[in-house]
């Protein structure tokens, strides 16, 4: 398999393991640098290990069913690993306040679906950052954090 292959295939366990379904927060030890970078537009930025292990912690409790997949081949180039996806989920738990155009009281029971992009540099076969643009103006309006004009 090429290098690419390899990063893709990170890329993909990243995918599943952490952002599907069934978040296995071991896989931030087995394939994530130790100062990996995660950031997205809807979140202030996390950096390390503990931080994205807490960040995904808090986010599934806010939203148990949280769940998102990737809709388009991954594209690979060198470091870097390009994915499409969609997913969200329903606000069923604690408040949360990470998003940063607010926060959510508990169990609001707003659902938030969206889409986004994500390019991800993998070195040595660790994730070394990790870094997505989503269409955040249709989570926060779905949450109530952002009103229709």
């Amino acid at each position: 398999m090429s290098k690419q292959d390899d990063n893709k295939a990170i890329v993909g366990r990243w995918f599943t393991q952490f952002w599907g379904k069934d978040c296995d927060l071991s896989v931030v030890d087995a394939i994530a640098a130790p100062d990996m970078l995660l950031q997205y537009s809807l979140h202030e930025p996390r950096r390390g290990h503990d931080d994205i292990k807490a960040f995904m912690t808090d986010f599934r409790a806010a939203f148990p069913d949280l769940n998102f997949w990737g809709t388009a081949d991954l594209i690979a180039e060198g470091d870097y690993v390009v994915g499409q996806w969609e997913g969200g989920g329903t606000h069923k738990g604690p408040a949360f306040g990470d998003f940063l155009m607010g926060s959510l009281p508990a169990n609001t029971g707003r659902k938030m679906h969206f889409t986004g992009t994500t390019v991800l540099k993998v070195v040595n076969g660790k994730i070394v950052s990790e870094i997505g643009l989503d269409d955040g103006v249709t989570a926060l309006t779905q949450l109530g954090l952002i009103r229709k004009a």
